[in-house]
């Protein structure tokens, strides 16, 4: 069998060195390079891409392993890539998946672990750790857990004013708000003041929409 040429990409220099060693059990593994970020490797590709696999990193300082990974999968598709790293939070996988990651391994993964992953990988299946397979499969259910985290203000209303603000957004006035929820017009009129005033809007569109984009309704 010809040997897998592999580049470790990581800002450690010493976890690098541990990776290498588990890379050293196998005379099928050929490590080839190294770099400490992204931007490096980049460098040492253009000089030479005749590589089957890079072993990436995630937070690293100039290009961080995501960004590097997606760079790398549109330059040089024929490279498989594993993010091999300490973070398994949600974010993190579903970012390196949609930049094309090929697999997902913690840096505390053992030798033999490590070349089943790899071999894996490279006959078309994809390595992961099981606490990342079903953190996967949970992102695959519920992706929406994921996207706009950032965007999410932290909003709290009580489950009066949400309800109040389910009946806005189908743009029921407040007579017939009062009505549905058997509240005096006075006592809905508060709410939506109380509404408005934790989303920050001026009227009952701007309402809606922060609303909708925050998931509230």
């Amino acid at each position: 069998m010809n040997t897998i040429k592999i580049a470790i990409v990581d800002d450690n220099s010493f976890l690098i060195n541990a990776v290498k060693e588990k890379l050293s059990f196998f005379k099928v593994l050929d490590f080839k390079f190294s770099a400490m970020n992204g931007s490096e490797l980049l460098t040492k590709l253009e000089a030479n891409a005749n590589l089957d696999l890079i072993l990436m990193d995630i937070e690293m300082p100039v290009l961080n392993g995501i960004e590097t990974t997606e760079i790398v999968k549109q330059k040089y598709p024929h490279i498989k890539i594993i993010m091999l790293t300490v973070f398994d939070n949600d974010e993190n996988i579903f970012n390196a998946i949609k930049a094309g990651a090929d697999g997902y391994l913690l840096k505390e993964i053992n030798a033999k672990d490590l070349h089943d992953g790899i071999l894996d990988t490279l006959n078309g299946g994809a390595a992961m750790n099981p606490s990342i397979a079903l953190k996967t499969l949970k992102l695959l259910r519920n992706p929406i857990d994921i996207e706009n985290n950032e965007d999410k203000e932290d909003i709290r209303l009580t489950q009066r004013e949400m309800d109040v603000l389910e009946q806005l957004g189908k743009g029921l006035n407040y007579i017939k708000i009062s009505e549905n929820l058997v509240l005096s017009t006075g006592t809905v009129r508060k709410h939506i003041e109380n509404i408005y005033k934790k989303l920050q809007v001026h009227n009952k569109l701007e309402a809606v929409q922060k609303a909708k984009k925050n998931k509230l309704i």
